[in-house]
């Protein structure tokens, strides 16, 4: 799956889904700082696209960069209230309060 998606951003096919898509199977290897130069680019590319905020702090909370997670979770809240998306927000307050909870002190 990864080689495909690799070759579609080869081709040019780069997006905000492509770059989110790529970052999940880097995800699923462990390979987390790939996954995280994906979902930044995929961010870049589309700064209102709520998924990839919401994978974004998921990606640096598995890499340990706690604070990090914590800042994407928060654009991402802000990101998904204004485009209405309640489920995205409700699950990034979520893990922003898992976050609080639990969080090793940086």
């Amino acid at each position: 799956m990864l080689e495909n998606l690799e070759r579609l951003l080869a081709r040019g096919k780069d997006g905000a889904l492509l770059r989110f898509s790529i970052a999940g199977e880097y995800l699923k290897r462990g390979d987390t700082a790939s996954a995280v130069a994906h979902l930044l680019k995929s961010v870049e590319l589309d700064p209102k696209y709520s998924a990839g905020w919401k994978l974004l702090g998921k990606a640096y909370e598995v890499a340990g960069q706690f604070t990090a997670a914590e800042e994407a979770w928060r654009q991402g809240l802000n990101v998904s209230e204004a485009n209405g998306d309640l489920q995205a927000a409700k699950e990034m307050k979520v893990f922003l309060k898992r976050l609080e909870k639990s969080r090793p002190k940086d």
